[in-house]
């Protein structure tokens, strides 16, 4: 990870292998709702920051998203792109839960 990140400000990967479930959905299958999270864990192990940013909703309007992961003490790079994202989608959230 860190001879990656000495040639690029940030990595951008994927969240989940899956959009996200609906509540509750996975609550009888520990390892499915483990995996959800498989990605995140190699900040966790590295010990880089990682910021999840929202990007969208599939078509069962369950949200989507991706990561950005930086080199150690970047934090303020990442929030900074994250911010460059949203504002160029013009990202609105929504405060709507069903």
């Amino acid at each position: 990870m860190k001879r990656f990140l000495k040639k690029v400000d940030a990595l951008m990967a994927p969240v989940s292998p899956t959009s996200a479930f609906k509540l509750g959905e996975k609550s009888s299958d520990p390892l499915q709702m483990y995996l959800a999270d498989i990605y995140t864990a190699s900040a966790n192990l590295t010990g880089i920051p990682g910021l999840a940013i929202p990007s969208g909703f599939n078509k069962l309007g369950l949200p989507l998203g991706f990561q950005l992961l930086g080199p150690r003490f970047s934090e303020y790079t990442l929030f900074e792109l994250g911010k460059l994202y949203q504002e160029a989608i013009n990202y609105k959230p929504s405060l709507a839960i069903e």
